[in-house]
């Protein structure tokens, strides 16, 4: 293959490779999306990855970024061939600037790693997603993904200052600056952040830091069923207490923890909220005690974690969610569809109370949980995926639960991307803006290499 020929000239036949096996493993995400790529690459360096592209550029080929391949809606799936550039070789924490409250990493550091790499300085980078041990900062960067502390601190959009972008003619860029606010321009690095990869390949960001709270209280509030936990959510949010954390698991999401990990101690009730308070230890306990009061009229009960231990086992069982459905019937698969919903925070109740009205009406097994203080839901669902019937009805499912989100002011996407999996509903959701999405894509990438056949562009 003359690409790929090319390719190792740019570098080194180590670094590229056509093994069908290998191709293989870069053809599909958790969502079932698939697309087998022509070749894959692993840059280690911005000009590299310039030179791929510009080779792209040259043979209208496309190109797709690709970093721990964790994403949940097929958003680095090659669906149309051409090439796959792995950028996890790409690693490097380049830079940590305590003055200047800042840390500057290459696109392929796993997350986790930058937290590590903060503590001793008594920081952390607060987006905080539930894939932290694996998923890369590039393609957290690229997907606006958030996780658990969002309700506070925010998405991961609200802490990029600037990036290094290849442009999709080669070119490399930087979009902001490393100041702490700008009014200079076009707001470019808003604009990559989210992009999927659809408008430029991110290979290193400068990151804005935050100092670690003194302390932190997590509160476990019990209640009957979910649409009582969406009331308390709304409760607590508008008696003015913005928590750093807020998140719900379902009936079925405390039994499939209890059953993966028989060691993490959750009460058997039809909802439980997971609130979390940080700041100066004064503060936190009041503000764990104004979040009882809150939840006291609505809750079965009310329990504040007595230590950082158990505060950690919590939270724990909430990353162990996304695995542990598969306990649930071991004949049954998780499958990542109708997933990510967003909704207004006044609308949870109705949203949760139609998930569950959902599940029963087909008879499958839903399991909603997620980041329910900005009104983020995740809703898992298990079938049998030799069955047909119950293949089809999960993605009706899922197209009920995308269309009532959109109906009342929400998005089919709250953090993990539209991609390939819900490009169909980007016009439902935004039809009077999509086409100024595609003007944007045509200016930016005229050929359309950059991952083509994702956001509905």
């Amino acid at each position: 293959m003359m690409l790929a020929k090319e390719l190792e000239e740019i570098l080194g036949k180590e670094n590229v490779s056509t093994r069908m096996s290998e191709l293989y493993c870069y053809s599909f995400d958790a969502s079932g999306v698939e697309g087998l790529p022509e070749v894959v690459v692993r840059p280690a360096t911005t000009e590299q990855v310039a030179d791929v592209v510009k080779l792209a550029d040259m043979s209208n080929t496309p190109v797709v970024a690709r970093g721990a391949g964790s994403g949940l809606c097929g958003g680095a799936v090659a669906v149309e061939g051409g090439i796959v550039l792995d950028m996890c070789s790409m690693d490097r924490i380049l830079d940590i600037d305590i003055d200047n409250l800042q840390i500057t990493v290459e696109s392929g550091v796993v997350h986790e790693e930058i937290n590590k790499a903060l503590e001793p300085y008594g920081f952390f980078f607060p987006p905080d997603p539930g894939s932290t041990a694996m998923c890369t900062i590039g393609g957290l960067m690229a997907n606006n993904g958030s996780g658990m502390r969002c309700v506070k601190y925010g998405t991961t959009r609200n802490y990029v200052l600037d990036l290094e972008v290849v442009m999709a003619d080669g070119r490399i860029v930087h979009t902001g600056s490393k100041t702490l606010k700008t009014a200079s321009g076009y707001d470019l690095t808003d604009l990559m952040v989210g992009s999927e990869g659809t408008l430029g390949i991110i290979t290193k960001a400068v990151l804005k830091i935050h100092p670690l709270p003194h302390a932190r209280s997590v509160i476990l509030a019990s209640f009957d069923n979910t649409t009582l936990a969406g009331e308390a959510v709304v409760k607590v949010l508008s008696s003015g207490i913005i928590p750093s954390a807020c998140e719900i698991l379902d009936s079925t999401a405390i039994k499939a923890v209890r059953r993966f990990d028989p060691s993490v101690e959750l009460p058997d009730v039809g909802a439980i909220l997971m609130i979390e308070v940080d700041g100066m230890e004064n503060a936190v306990k009041e503000e764990a005690a104004l979040v009882g009061k809150a939840c006291e009229e609505l809750a079965s009960a009310i329990k504040v974690a007595e230590s950082g231990a158990e505060s950690e086992n919590l939270w724990k069982a909430r990353r162990l969610v996304g695995a542990a459905i598969s306990k649930i019937d071991v004949k049954r698969t998780r499958i990542y569809v109708g997933e990510d919903i967003g909704v207004p925070i006044k609308e949870l109740p109705g949203m949760l109370e139609y998930v569950r009205s959902l599940s029963e009406e087909f008879d499958i097994h839903i399991m909603t949980y997620g980041h329910i203080g900005d009104g983020n839901l995740h809703t898992g669902m298990a079938i049998d995926m030799l069955s047909e019937e119950e293949l089809e009805s999960a993605h009706a499912v899922a197209d009920r639960i995308y269309r009532r989100a959109i109906s009342v002011g929400g998005t089919v996407s709250a953090e993990h991307g539209v991609g390939k999996a819900r490009a169909m509903y980007m016009e439902l959701e935004h039809p009077t803006s999509l086409e100024a999405m595609r003007q944007i894509k045509k200016a930016l990438d005229p050929k359309g290499i950059l991952n083509p056949g994702k956001m509905g562009l």
